[in-house]
């Protein structure tokens, strides 16, 4: 299995150091979830896992090798990101764009293969998005646009996938939607997965591993169970809060608190 960790890691735009001096280690085959405020490095180190910028100090390393000494092709086909905010070529259609998810595979004497054509119908069934696949991803909503990526980093067929925000300007249904998959890939496939999320409540749902940033360093990291007080929360998000189980999953669940709703006794 394939195993991904982080050491004394230091990231830096320009002079500024965003991420200094970070160990980490992510579980093989377990749901990982960065969470932390704005601007607290969690997707600076998700491009350095997927190694699309360059450490100042230290090492991300792939089954105990630098990711940056390896080829761009290998890494390609055990990593898998999904950015932020994807763009897609005008006009492509779905199909077209999850087997863009194939090229890592392919070499100027192995272009498209029966191997690539099963990946991308598997990765299409795998995300519900086989009866859109001749659609225009611009004409998708953004709920199937994003499943339309998830799709395309699903038929790359990575051990690990990186997945920055995937619930950003979706509805709520969307969201759930998309984090329901998501944990289907990983408990279907084992992959391991790396998520960064805004939402806390979210994070403690679907994390096997919670990791919370703060100012470029890890926090805590755990069961969320384990790692998510309100003391924690206060200390890194800056908000008041009481925490009490999820009445679903029995998760933590995060109810913040303002001056127009002071806290009170909460019971589950």
């Amino acid at each position: 299995m394939t195993v991904i960790r982080a050491e004394g890691l230091t990231l830096a735009y320009d002079d500024r150091n965003v991420v200094s001096e970070l160990d980490l280690h992510i579980p093989p085959g377990r749901v990982t979830v960065v969470v932390g405020a704005n601007a607290c490095g969690k997707s600076t180190l998700l491009r350095a896992l997927a190694r699309l910028m360059r450490p100042e100090h230290g090492a991300v390393l792939l089954d105990g090798r630098a990711i940056h000494t390896l080829p761009t092709r290998q890494v390609a086909r055990q990593v898998g990101i999904l950015p932020q905010t994807p763009v897609a070529p005008e006009g492509i259609s779905v199909l077209d764009l999850v087997g863009r998810g194939r090229s890592p595979h392919q070499t100027w004497w192995r272009q498209w293969s029966t191997a690539d054509e099963q990946a991308v119908a598997e990765a299409l069934a795998a995300t519900g998005m086989t009866e859109l696949a001749h659609r225009p991803v611009d004409e998708l909503s953004g709920g199937q646009r994003q499943r339309a990526w998830i799709a395309m980093a699903v038929a790359q067929q990575t051990p690990v996938l990186l997945l920055d925000e995937p619930t950003t300007y979706l509805d709520l249904a969307h969201q759930v939607d998309v984090l329901d998959l998501v944990t289907d890939l990983n408990r279907r496939d084992g992959r391991t997965v790396v998520m960064v999320l805004h939402d806390l409540n979210q994070a403690c749902r679907y994390a096997d591993h919670l990791v919370v940033m703060r100012d470029g360093r890890i926090a805590a990291e755990g069961d969320p169970a384990a790692v998510v007080t309100a003391e924690l929360v206060t200390e890194v998000f800056g908000l008041g809060c009481q925490v009490v189980p999820d009445p679903v999953t029995a998760t933590p669940m995060v109810i913040p608190l303002s001056r127009h709703h002071p806290a009170r006794t909460v019971t589950a």
